[in-house]
């Protein structure tokens, strides 16, 4: 039995696993990373302490946000920080860190659209 589950978790997370490919170190339109997550391209700018994550398509256009929730986890050193995300603009979420997120920091999304697809992508 012990098996049988565990076989079955194996295949549901490969399956999520094959469904949402990396772009390592591809670029976004704005310069920022770029990963696949919840059906979508989502690209990473940081400036200060403002996180924006950009929507765009497989053409690398523009995505409406409306519907789309987030957040993201904000990792440096010893420091852990979440911050929610909240539509900003046509295609964009957008949130603020409690202080400026410093060069190489890790950053996590997890992402849900309007169609209910959810997925999570590291930065």
């Amino acid at each position: 039995m012990k098996f049988v589950t565990f076989l079955v978790a194996v295949v549901a997370f490969a399956g999520h696993a094959v469904a949402q490919h990396s772009h390592g170190s591809m670029k976004g339109p704005n310069g920022g990373p770029m990963q696949d997550v919840a059906g979508v391209h989502a690209e990473l700018l940081v400036s200060g302490k403002v996180l924006t994550i950009n929507l765009l398509d497989e053409d690398n256009k523009p995505v409406s946000a409306k519907g789309f929730s987030g957040t993201l986890l904000v990792v440096s050193g010893g420091s852990r920080e979440t911050v929610p995300l909240a539509v900003s603009g046509v295609s964009s979420l957008k949130g603020e860190a409690k202080n400026a997120v410093p060069a190489g920091a890790n950053v996590s999304l997890v992402l849900k659209s309007v169609a209910g697809k959810s997925g999570q992508a590291k930065f």
